[in-house]
């Protein structure tokens, strides 16, 4: 038998008969030389409540501050957070929808809501109070470098700064980006330097050169010609940040900023599903880590899409929340912090904190689908019979009673497509304990159609060497098989077996 290993991530060409591999709540991790497979596909986190919100609203920020204490943003109401995930109430916005963005110069944090208004916090007390100065302008983004608070000024090509180590404002402390046209989007420092991100066409990288008049200046030689296409799209990791790319001769890539350089880290394939968007402005990312993977995580709120890549690997994924009717939806997360011990995610709609936990299976109980696809299959455009597909996947980690539905498939455009049954398993008080259920589907018109679902299981509790077989698949010129299942279940997947016999005429 032939093995079928996997290599990439989520590839859903522009044309099906070159790639149609989906690649959902499953990341990629490489294996040593000496292992039977270059790379096994984890279950990406699930969410483990940590506390709701007291009054559930739109999740709008998480803030770990340098003293360790956590700042949530809920609706227009700011808490803090303690260790045992208690809430107390620090104040009230103005605004009660969109992303906030907080900073701290270790004895007070600056908080900014796109509005005209800001507001601190001082860490020691937690005492909540409005900037009242003239020569406050409002920002979207407030970043902390060299003991100044940097703000943009919206809808402007002008950022201003605080006074040092100070929440006081001199209506002279301001500058202007300077290189190209565009406005300021949004801004971040990154190893001590500031980057200034236009909304159309450029960026550039200032510096703090200690001048009295003004504290930053740009840098000379340091231009980006991307400019940013969703301001809330800008996150962290290291020494670097990531964003939606926009520039004079088009749009929707994503971007990695490090080294003065602005690099291509989407894929074709991400493009197209990116173009197909009815809007890409309201973009909003994230960054976390977890095991030695650095993941930048991007959410497209009107389109209701997740994606998210690996920083280690290069492999794009998709991250998928079903609701109650087994539909497919964005992640439930919209930003996240490390802190207490946990990498902790905040809900895009009730504010909720969750864990993300690699050892829960659930988003909070929810069924989480795994989804994956194979490259295409065949021999020279001769017929190929399928005899037999073995799932190479780690099983017998059964727990827990479970319990069938059906879900709605849709296409990368949302256009529904039909619906799937028997590779949902929810748990279901009082049913019988069954193994979950693992589903094959596959496609002899190179990805255009699929059949339905056959399903074997994942292997009762114990069952360490069940393999799971289909057989007798058929014949085909170009074959695409998926796999798909769910359930609160411990698995992974190195890939395939297939054994095949290939026609003589």
């Amino acid at each position: 038998m032939a093995r079928i290993p996997l290599k990439g991530g989520a590839y859903t060409a522009r044309s099906v008969i070159a790639n149609c591999q989906r690649s959902v709540n499953l990341y990629g991790e490489p294996n040593p030389e000496d292992a039977p497979c270059p790379f096994t596909y984890y279950p990406t986190p699930g969410l483990r409540l940590l506390a709701n919100a007291p009054t559930p609203a739109a999740g709008r920020g998480l803030y770990r501050a340098s003293n360790g204490a956590l700042y949530a943003v809920v609706g227009a109401n700011v808490y803090f957070v303690d260790p045992s995930y208690n809430w107390t109430k620090l104040g009230t916005l103005t605004t009660s929808t969109g992303q906030t963005s907080m900073a701290d110069n270790q004895s007070t944090a600056v908080l900014v809501d796109g509005s005209a208004k800001g507001y601190t916090i001082q860490l020691a007390s937690n005492a909540w109070a409005a900037i009242s100065s003239s020569a406050f302008y409002g920002a979207d983004r407030v970043a902390f470098q060299d003991t100044f608070f940097v703000f943009n000024k919206p809808s402007t090509g002008q950022f201003y700064v605080s006074g040092s180590n100070a929440t006081t404002f001199d209506p002279l402390y301001f500058a202007t980006k300077i290189g190209a046209s565009d406005r300021l989007a949004t801004l971040a420092v990154v190893h001590r330097e500031l980057w200034l991100l236009g909304d159309a066409e450029s960026s550039e990288i200032w510096i703090n050169s200690g001048a009295t008049t003004f504290p930053f200046e740009l840098m000379n030689g340091a231009f980006v010609q991307h400019g940013c296409g969703a301001k809330y799209s800008v996150a962290q990791m290291g020494d670097a940040i990531f964003w939606l790319g926009v520039d004079k001769q088009g749009g929707n890539v994503v971007l990695k900023g490090q080294g003065y350089q602005a690099e291509r880290i989407s894929t074709h394939a991400i493009e197209t599903a990116l173009s197909s968007y009815s809007t890409t402005s309201d973009a909003i990312g994230y960054t976390y880590q977890q095991e030695g993977h650095q993941f930048y995580v991007l959410t497209f709120p009107t389109a209701d899409k997740t994606w998210c890549f690996d920083l280690i690997t290069g492999q794009w994924h998709e991250r998928v929340w079903l609701d109650t009717n087994g539909a497919e939806h964005r992640h439930r997360g919209v930003s996240a912090a490390y802190c207490y011990g946990s990498n902790i995610v905040q809900d895009w709609e009730t504010g909720a904190l969750y864990a993300f936990d690699l050892n829960t299976y659930t988003d909070n109980g929810t069924n989480i689908i795994r989804r994956r696809g194979f490259p295409h299959m065949g021999s020279n455009g001769n017929r190929v019979f399928y005899r037999q597909f073995i799932a190479d996947m780690e099983v017998g980690r059964a727990v827990g009673a479970m319990t069938q539905i059906s879900y709605t498939l849709a296409t990368e455009g949302g256009a529904l497509i039909g619906t799937e049954t028997g590779a949902i398993l929810l748990a279901a008080e009082g049913a019988s304990a069954q193994p979950p259920a693992l589903s094959l589907r596959y496609s002899d018109t190179r990805g255009a159609m699929w059949s339905d679902p056959i399903t074997d299981d994942l292997g009762a509790s114990g069952d360490f060497l069940k393999s799971i077989q289909f057989q007798r698949l058929g014949m085909a010129r170009d074959r695409v098989f998926e796999l798909f299942w769910s359930g609160d279940v411990k698995t992974a997947l190195n890939g395939a077996f297939i054994e095949t016999t290939v026609a003589k005429s």
